[in-house]
């Protein structure tokens, strides 16, 4: 079984929400270890493990002289309202030079670095559309970490339907597709891997602690 080339994907690291529960702040420029966290992000895709991506870009909706100067492709919401992660990923689908596009959230600095390479291997499995995260939670039950998602650009006109129709959820519109959870819970991965910070104290507890070892 052979995995979807490197080449055919785009990495969208999703930026563009109103940071509600960070008091309005601009999410993605909150320096975590000095360093904003979507440009954290975008570092961590750039370095994935084993895995050269065919492209990079970031969905923002403020601050765009700042992502700009980043050196990748800064694409806005194609849909009014801020509408959630979905409407960052329509952009992405909508803009996506290539056959897939992976997206992964600004809020979650600590995810695997081999992400991009595990989910591509998943598509392929015949009845895959859609590669999904999915690791274990603080009680162990495995769950879905539904932004971290590996899916073909084929499914924009789908997604803006979906939105259209008044959806709003990822999981839900996930399952209108064939959709394969890619777990991440070996000796090797990290429980904390896929954890997302809402708050500022979110973000200076994680800063303390460190970033767990990954290989």
């Amino acid at each position: 079984m052979s995995a979807l080339p490197a080449g055919n994907i785009t990495a969208l690291v999703l930026a563009g929400g109103r940071g509600t529960r960070m008091g309005g702040v601009e999410k993605g420029l909150q320096p975590f270890n000095g360093i904003p966290l979507a440009r954290h992000a975008l570092n961590r895709l750039k370095n994935a493990a084993d895995f050269s991506l065919g492209g990079f870009a970031l969905n923002a909706n403020n601050h765009l002289d700042t992502y700009g100067q980043w050196g990748v492709p800064v694409w806005t919401d194609v849909v009014d309202g801020q509408l959630g992660p979905l409407a960052g990923m329509l952009t992405g689908l909508r803009h996506c030079p290539t056959s897939h596009l992976l997206t992964v959230p600004c809020d979650a600095p600590a995810f695997p670095v081999d992400l991009p390479a595990r989910l591509a291997h998943a598509l392929a499995l015949p009845d895959a559309d859609i590669a999904v995260a999915c690791a274990p939670d603080e009680h162990g039950t495995m769950r879905r970490h539904a932004v971290f998602a590996l899916m073909p650009a084929a499914l924009a006109s789908d997604l803006e339907a979906y939105l259209q129709q008044g959806g709003r959820k990822v999981g839900q519109w996930l399952q209108r597709h064939r959709s394969v959870d890619v777990a991440f819970n070996g000796p090797q991965d990290a429980p904390s891997a896929f954890e997302n910070i809402n708050t500022l104290e979110q973000l200076r507890a994680l800063e303390s602690r460190g970033l767990p070892d990954q290989p």
